[in-house]
């Protein structure tokens, strides 16, 4: 048993939602929002919106070291939290959306989750239908990329009803944070709108780059996709809409970590964007690589701010691996030499934090 003990110590990733200056302990709790049908579940076996919830909890809340992967030997650390604590008592408080990268899970981002909830915001990351981990990826889920856009309407609708969360939420400060196919979530439900043939088209200009060929997955997927353009009509129609507009006006503010794919977006529509935009991003980004992706934004957004982590990878954004992870799960956990991931996260909550705290007044 003291061997397991210390084996444990060594595992353990960083108490994420304990920083020096954090206000609250951090409660989580899970839910399954089931939104009004008709929906677009994108094909995926589970019709409802899973999701995890990071909120300021009372100041007797216990908590406790969160991992994912064997109790024993565990992969990833999700920081500390206190499962289903007592909400703290205090005036209604800012709603931030988390979205999860290609094939996530809504608990990728719970080091900023935690981190947020630590200084008095509450935190909701949604598994996307069709595009996370815990079943089958589908065409549906990857093609029809908006539609996460509105998992997030629907997720905020849901929050303002809940019997805990609903009554303890500003609706005047809502924000959206997310990495990856994340970052292109929270940009569309900003304003950005989707012409589906640009991405195709960089990728077949010199310009293309990594983010054409740097996840076989997604390959595949868009390879099937232009099958199922030809040959089913019910997708054909589905997938002419990604040229409207899924703003939330709700949403007053958003951040985008290593956001991909951006070549999708309208130029037109990312110069329309009048909500606050931060953007964070690794220079060594390997997958979406910062030319046509975080900078590329930057440029487009009117008043968009821009941060690069130098030397910092795609995964940089990811939450913290034991040991075990960095050698199971692989490229997920490891980052370039000389990137602490952890340093990242604390900066990457700190500017966070300053950005929608000046942002959602």
């Amino acid at each position: 048993m003291r061997f397991l003990a210390l084996l444990l110590i060594m595992l353990a990733g960083p108490d994420l939602a304990s920083a020096e200056d954090a206000v609250f302990k951090v409660g989580v709790t899970t839910r399954d929002f089931i939104p009004a049908e008709p929906y677009d579940w994108r094909g995926a076996g589970t019709h409802m919106l899973r999701a995890v919830i990071w909120y300021p909890a009372a100041a007797d809340a216990h908590e406790q070291p969160q991992w994912i992967g064997p109790r024993l030997v565990p992969l990833v650390s999700t920081g500390r939290a206190a499962p289903d604590a007592p909400p703290a008592e205090g005036p209604p408080r800012p709603l931030v959306l988390l979205s999860h990268g290609f094939g996530g899970l809504a608990t990728d981002l719970a080091w900023l989750g935690a981190g947020l909830a630590a200084h008095g915001f509450i935190a909701v990351a949604v598994n996307h239908p069709g595009n996370n981990r815990s079943e089958d990826r589908t065409v549906d889920g990857y093609a029809l990329k908006w539609l996460r856009a509105v998992d997030f309407s629907r997720v905020i609708d849901a929050m303002r009803t809940d019997r805990t969360f609903g009554d303890r939420i500003d609706p005047a400060r809502i924000g959206a944070v997310g990495h990856s196919y994340g970052g292109y979530t929270v940009i569309a439900i900003a304003g950005g709108i989707t012409d589906p043939e640009r991405t195709q088209a960089f990728c077949r200009s010199p310009a293309a780059d990594a983010l054409c060929t740097s996840q076989p997955g997604a390959t595949e997927l868009r390879q099937k996709s232009v099958i199922r353009l030809t040959t089913d009509p019910d997708f054909r129609q589905r997938y002419s809409l990604g040229g409207q507009s899924y703003r939330d006006e709700r949403v007053r503010a958003v951040f985008a970590m290593a956001p991909g794919p951006v070549p999708a977006f309208t130029p037109e529509s990312l110069g329309a964007i009048s909500i606050p935009v931060a953007i964070v991003a690794g220079s060594a980004d390997e997958i979406t690589p910062p030319a046509s992706g975080a900078e590329a934004l930057g440029k487009a957004i009117p008043h968009a701010t821009l941060k690069l982590f130098p030397r910092a990878g795609h995964f940089v954004f990811f939450d913290s691996c034991t040991v075990v992870g960095r050698l199971v799960i692989g490229a997920v956990c490891r980052d370039p030499d000389g990137t602490d991931r952890d340093a990242v996260h604390a900066e990457t909550i700190g500017l966070a934090l300053d950005f929608f705290t000046a942002s959602l007044r």
